[in-house]
């Protein structure tokens, strides 16, 4: 998978307000606090890029299938399966 960001920027510190019972936890378990967040914040931007880019091309991805529906795929009489 092609990284969204790029993994060597510098790190900016963030000033969060967490669940102090959560934080405490993740401390006690040993959770890297920074490493999660950018695990999870990554995921989150990745998923929300991908809604935007379905929302931007929503009328031409309909416009495809409406066009497929119509006429199939051009290999429709070539394929042996």
């Amino acid at each position: 998978m092609t990284a969204i960001y790029n993994p060597n920027a510098p790190k900016k510190a963030a000033n969060l307000s967490i669940n102090s019972e959560l934080l405490q936890q993740a401390k006690e378990l040993g959770i890297n606090l920074s490493q999660s967040l950018e695990e999870t914040l990554a995921d989150k931007v990745a998923r929300r890029k991908e809604e935007l880019w379905l929302e931007e091309n929503r009328e031409a991805i309909e416009d495809y299938n409406r066009t497929i529906e119509q006429r199939g795929v051009f290999s429709h009489g070539l394929r042996r399966f």
